[in-house]
């Protein structure tokens, strides 16, 4: 057994030899400095892998590679430092690793840059399905590489050079479109617990809302449903206009984190085309529960709700990087966001979904009693609101729309009422008038997963209700 790990060890030692020497081939070649650190792997605690020998050279954020002794390689990213000892998360499993490991980066001078964190967003992504690293998972070979490296983490545009919001959105779902009209580059939260119809939900904007581009963003999802998502509740027609990002439940944290923030800079590499550009994430919360890993791990302490401050620290660093892109010359891209959040116990005001409501530009909640009655989308119409409905509707659609909200909470409030046969029909001619009319109203918001229309539809139809009653 000593003798096969010697064995492994060595030929561990005659690749980086070799590798060292190909580095410096290239650089007598193009005539830039080929620089390279190594360290060793000090030793492993929990998530974080410690790293000796390279602590003055390098900064949080900076990507290594670390050489198991049993081959292969897994890259890392450096999330901290304590007592002058180098702290990292890996990307994959750390099988394999153990004190001595060698790790080491690359850079290249004069920029002096070491493994940045990029990606080589094209055109040609567009159709298919990656992981956080850019790298296929669909069987169809290699992605093609665009033009200029995108790195991960970007800063938001200047908030004074911004553009503003566009022209109001076609979702393609009914209760959306009526009851919390969207705007390009608005940024919605879809707030529900599990099992009530975010997904389904996701894959009917996908399908049908009115956008250049679509980067869904798959983030620790079950891998048991990744296929029938891509397959069934997307299809074709989905993925044909749509980048698709996954990291499922079982990979490493940081993988999760990263499936957020590479969907973000795919977003933003079209949005700078001047494209309007659908995001769509699944789940923010897992987003959150990845960075509280990665935090607890490098020695943070708890805070709320065992959440570390880093967490809601980066979470307006990721959101506010979607919305309307720089303007340039009267004309801008925009990113108009859709956020999942996963809420705990149908609990809406738990740390995480109160923290998002407060930097998105509306929220949008799913019922679980909704469902349970047979309708879907489960979106509760009195609970959610967009901030930008003013900006957006016409005079006659705002009052239409505020008839129906108020029917619907009348009928809400008269229910138990009616139900125990406590009213008498002719007592009230308001409520008359909303049991009347509610029924139609929730069939016109029952909607199929494959059944679209369009916005002038929804509000053709919502008249033709309200124009009946009176």
């Amino acid at each position: 057994m000593l003798s096969e790990k010697s064995e492994n060890v060595a030929r561990s030692e005659t690749h980086l030899k070799l590798s060292a020497r190909c580095e410096a081939a290239v650089s007598a070649l193009t005539g830039e400095a080929v620089h390279r650190l190594e360290g060793r792997v000090r030793g492993i605690s929990g998530l974080m892998v410690e790293l000796e020998q390279l602590s003055s050279r390098i900064s949080v954020g900076d990507r290594l590679t670390l050489r198991p002794r049993c081959g292969g390689d897994v890259p890392v990213e450096v999330v901290g430092f304590r007592g002058g000892v180098v702290q990292a998360s890996a990307f994959a499993g750390t099988e394999g690793l153990g004190p001595g490991s060698v790790a080491w980066m690359k850079a290249s001078q004069p920029k002096g840059v070491f493994s940045q964190a990029v990606l080589p967003v094209g055109d040609g992504w567009i159709g298919r399905v990656i992981d956080p690293l850019g790298r296929p998972l669909d069987g169809k070979g290699a992605l093609p590489r665009g033009r200029s490296m995108r790195p991960i983490r970007a800063s938001p545009p200047d908030a004074t050079r911004r553009a503003r919001l566009g022209p109001r959105i076609d979702l393609g779902v009914r209760a959306l479109d009526l009851f919390t009209t969207c705007r390009e580059g608005q940024r919605l939260g879809l707030f529900a617990g599990s099992g009530v119809g975010k997904s389904t939900l996701l894959s009917m904007l996908a399908r049908h809302a009115r956008c250049d581009v679509a980067v869904l963003a798959l983030v620790g999802e079950r891998g048991r449903e990744v296929r029938e998502f891509i397959e069934d509740d997307l299809g074709a027609e989905g993925l044909a206009r749509s980048v698709v990002v996954i990291a499922t439940s079982d990979q490493p944290p940081l993988m999760r984190r990263e499936a957020a923030y590479a969907a973000m800079t795919i977003a933003e590499h079209f949005r700078d085309q001047g494209k309007s550009v659908l995001l769509m994430m699944d789940s923010v919360t897992r987003f959150c529960l990845a960075l509280r890993e990665i935090g607890l791990s490098a020695g943070e302490p708890p805070a709320t709700r065992g959440y570390p401050p880093s967490v809601f620290a980066e979470l307006p660093r990721l959101l506010e990087r979607a919305g309307p892109g720089p303007e340039h010359h009267g004309k801008a891209g925009h990113i108009t966001g859709l956020f999942t959040v996963l809420v705990e116990g149908d609990d809406h005001n738990e740390p995480v979904a109160d923290a998002v409501r407060g930097i998105l530009d509306g929220h949008v909640i799913l019922d679980r009693r909704i469902g349970e009655g047979g309708r879907y989308p489960a979106i509760d119409i009195q609970r959610s609101l967009s901030r930008t409905v003013p900006g957006c509707l016409a005079g006659d659609e705002a009052a239409l729309v505020s008839r129906a909200r108020g029917l619907l909470a009348v009928q809400a409030e008269m229910a138990d009422l009616v139900r125990l046969g406590a009213y008498k029909p002719g007592s009230d001619a308001r409520v008359d008038e909303a049991l009347r009319l509610v029924p139609k109203l929730e069939a016109l918001l029952r909607q199929g997963r494959h059944e679209f229309s369009s916005l002038n539809e929804s509000f053709t139809h919502l008249r033709d209700i309200l124009g009946a009653g009176e």
